[in-house]
Order: structure tokens, then sequence, then C-alpha cells
């Protein structure tokens, strides 16, 4: 798809520039534009929802928790005027119920953003666009390959922990343990998880080492005066579409979005 074929730097800039303007937008108006440009996006991509949908649904226990943490405890920062219910100590105001939504919404196009980006681009391609980008602060001492190559390794190790966490569970399964009861107390559920973290955090500083005696091997020395297999080469294209999202950001502070949605709703 055209979002496929464009650069890892042009999808690395227009996806921190909507991920900035997402994270920022203070009207319920602005998020909901963000989030249907990010499906528009997918739609482009010919990415199914239902991609999009696992790292929501991934994340649902922690992102209901905030909600509904927000929701009960915000509702005491509006003391007077819209509170649609107030029983003891709960409060629910406009302004909780509102900055719930909008939270949400955010939330989850970010979400969708990131799902966007990783579907459509390969570890490598993300590696070589983030050590380009950085390339200029070199000069300025900051080790651009090396930390394009932690977050190379960063993204390889999370499916090989979880298979190692999974085979961690099925073997503490066979020997009695039981992951399926609910703790409600934070003690109970941390002693019950501690079989399957320690041996967890044991395989990952195995494989660690593992990897940097072969790294050190095959004579690995960093990223001064190496030579490039994959030179990136971008377009026109690319630069229009870093463009079309720099406009976006940039339309986020001009336009008043609060203004907008009042005039929009009556």
């Amino acid at each position: 798809s055209p979002i496929h074929r464009l650069d890892p730097r042009a999808k690395l800039l227009g996806g921190l520039l909507l991920v900035l303007a997402i994270a920022l937008a203070g009207s319920l108006l602005e998020a909901l534009l963000g989030l249907a440009l990010v499906l528009v996006l997918a739609r482009l991509a010919r990415v199914p929802a239902r991609y999009l949908w696992r790292g929501v649904r991934l994340a649902l226990p922690v992102l209901l928790l905030v909600l509904g943490l927000s929701l009960l405890f915000r509702g005491w920062q509006e003391p007077s005027g819209g509170v649609f219910l107030e029983w003891g100590w709960l409060r629910f105001t406009r302004f909780s119920v509102w900055i719930t939504l909008l939270a949400l919404v955010r939330i989850v196009a970010l979400l969708f953003l990131t799902s966007l980006l990783t579907l459509t681009s390969t570890t490598t391609e993300l590696t070589h666009g983030l050590e380009r980008l950085l390339d200029p602060f070199r000069r300025l001492g900051l080790p651009s390959h090396e930390l394009a190559l932690v977050n190379m390794i960063a993204l390889r190790f999370v499916p090989t922990l979880a298979e190692e966490m999974e085979r961690i569970m099925k073997a503490q399964a066979s020997r009695g343990a039981d992951f399926t009861r609910k703790f409600y107390r934070p003690d109970k559920a941390a002693r019950a998880y501690l079989p399957l973290i320690v041996p967890l955090f044991v395989n990952s500083l195995r494989r660690a080492e593992e990897l940097v005696a072969a790294m050190e091997a095959r004579c690995y020395l960093g990223g001064e005066g190496r030579t490039r297999f994959v030179v990136l080469e971008g377009g026109m294209v690319d630069v229009l579409a870093v463009l079309v999202c720099l406009a976006y950001f940039l339309a986020s502070f001009w336009i008043p979005w609060p203004s907008l949605m009042r005039l929009l709703l009556g």
C-alpha cells in the first residue's frame, strides 16, 4: 500500500507529529478528528480494524482502571454546576465525564497509531530510519547507531520473552500452580506470580549475556566507521506525507477547537 512504501524516516517523523497532536488535544472534537485521521491512514494501508483493535484489547484492563479512577476522582475539580450525580464521596460532574471521554479517545487513537506504525514497517526498517534521523546528532556526542541497535534488540526481544513466559507458565502449571485465580490483594498477587517473574528475569539476563558474547565474537565495534548495506532514499511522496502531518500538527494549535465545537453543537 502507499503507507507501506513510505520511507521509514517519513513514517517516524509523521508518526511523531501525529502523536504530539493527539496527545496535546484539548478538545473532544480535535481528539475525534485525530482518531478519524488514524482510521483513514489504516484504510489507506489496507489494515483491517480487528488488527488495530488487538492493541487496545491487550491494554483494556489497565485502560478501564485508569478511566474509572479519572471518572471518580475528577468530580471534585468542578465545585459548582454540571453535577450529574453526587452520593457521599462519589461525584460525577460534567467536567469528569468530559475529561474521561477525552482521555479515552486520546488513548485509543495513540494505540491505533502505534499499531499501524508497527504493522506497516518491519523492525529493521524502523531501526534504519531511526538511525538516519539521529545521525545529525552524532556531532553532539549522541550514539545514534547504538541507540538504534538497542531499540531493535528491545523490539525483537518482546516476542521472545512472550514465548519464554508461556513456557514457564506451562512448566509451573504442570507442577500444580494455578494462575487462573483472581487475586484482589497486591501482596497475594505478587506472591502468586513470583514463580513466573524470577525465572523470566533469570532467562532474560542469560539471553542478554549470550547476545553480548555473540556480538563480541563477530567483532562488533559500534557505529563508528561502519558502512550500510541498506541505503534509504526518500522521494517527494515522503516529503508530502511529512508536510501533511506537520500541517495537521500546526492546525491543532491554531484552530480554536472549543469555539468550533460550540458552534457545531448550536
